[in-house]
């Protein structure tokens, strides 16, 4: 099924149900993690398990067969005969879930570990009789820095010790680093998440023109606004709750700028729903502060928090990041004096904040 509207294909995180189990209906089947979050999929009916389509760890499109539900001991071989078109994409190790027939389903095999890849050059000098091969100079640095030319690696041809080795094992040994001598990478998957972040985003940037304009806010008063507010201890107020607040307020007075792109029209929203950037360790969420004018910071800053606390939990709802109508991105917590954001489409605008 399509848990967002930006889904194109899913992951099963996790089987509720093996095959050959009852189920009812609205009964938890399965796990899907989407591209924004991992959501709980109930079942619409009640029935058998006879059939597992996609595996733990398996991707598939949207609209694939994910589980086949039906009477006990039903014949389902020509419902895997008319899909047998679907291909689905194993992007990790998953354990089979045991099945009463063969499922015709075409699995891609998983992509193996990529391997450290070593430099052609030796990770330690070579020597003749003994003797390490080190230019001139090398040889004179090591002898004022007290090292021993036989320690250190060598990167010139054939792994003669140029200069910059004894510079960089004297700087190895004063940091505590090791002295890399190969080359070495990791490589993983790209999640859900990113790769829709990314097609997204490039759309966004290449498809709608962006131009950035920038100000400096004295923020002196706000500061000493929150301050008064926090001192009272009934709640406490973060600068990034006086930004929304102030930007919500700011669209009722420039209804121009809360509008959308939609193609062939554009909306002028006449509600204000506040989208907020939160990080999170496969990208990046926008859940959504609705009619965040008529909000207090108090309840503001209360639904933020809990957001934040949901998109990195990955339990966030499609209602939860749908329908903005402006986005505001807040760096300014990491020292980020000043950066450019890329418009939420369909959002006319972005405000980001150092």
């Amino acid at each position: 099924p399509k848990l967002s509207d930006t889904m194109t294909e899913g992951v099963v995180a996790t089987w509720h149900k093996k095959v050959g189990d009852e189920v009812e209906s609205g009964e938890l089947l399965a796990e899907i993690e989407t591209d924004k979050a991992t959501m709980d999929f109930e079942s619409f009916q009640d029935g058998v398990l006879l059939h597992i389509g996609v595996e733990t760890g398996a991707t598939a499109p949207v609209e694939s067969i994910l589980c086949i539900l039906g009477k006990k001991g039903e014949d389902i071989k020509r419902i895997l005969a008319d899909a047998d078109k679907n291909v689905i994409i194993k992007d990790k190790e998953s354990v089979p879930a045991p099945s009463s027939s063969p499922a015709p389903v075409e699995i891609a095999a998983p992509v193996a570990p990529v391997a450290p890849v070593p430099s052609p050059l030796p990770a330690t000098p070579l020597a003749t009789n003994t003797r390490v091969i080190a230019s001139p100079l090398a040889k004179k640095l090591a002898d004022q820095l007290g090292l021993s030319l036989d320690r250190i690696p060598g990167s010139g041809e054939g792994g003669r010790v140029v200069k910059r080795d004894v510079e960089n094992f004297k700087m190895a040994g004063a940091t505590g680093m090791p002295v890399m001598t190969q080359e070495k990478f990791t490589e993983v998957g790209v999640s859900q998440m990113r790769k829709t972040i990314a097609r997204r985003l490039a759309e966004s940037k290449f498809t709608a023109p962006h131009f950035y304009l920038s100000i400096s806010v004295d923020m002196s008063n706000a500061m000493q606004a929150r301050k008064a507010i926090n001192d009272q201890g009934l709640y406490k107020v973060s600068i990034n709750d006086m930004v929304v607040k102030a930007t919500a307020v700011a669209l009722r007075k420039h209804p121009a700028v809360n509008s959308s792109w939609l193609e062939d029209r554009i909306r002028y929203n006449e509600h204000v729903n506040i989208g907020i950037a939160v990080a999170v360790e496969d990208g990046l969420l926008v859940p959504v502060v609705r009619f965040a004018d008529g909000k207090s910071f108090a309840t503001i800053g209360e639904e933020v928090r809990d957001f934040a606390g949901r998109a990195k939990a990955k339990t966030l709802e499609p209602k939860d990041w749908e329908g903005s109508t402006f986005t505001i991105s807040n760096l300014g917590m990491f020292g980020i004096e000043n950066f450019t954001a890329i418009i939420n489409p369909p959002d006319a605008c972005i405000l980001a904040i150092g």
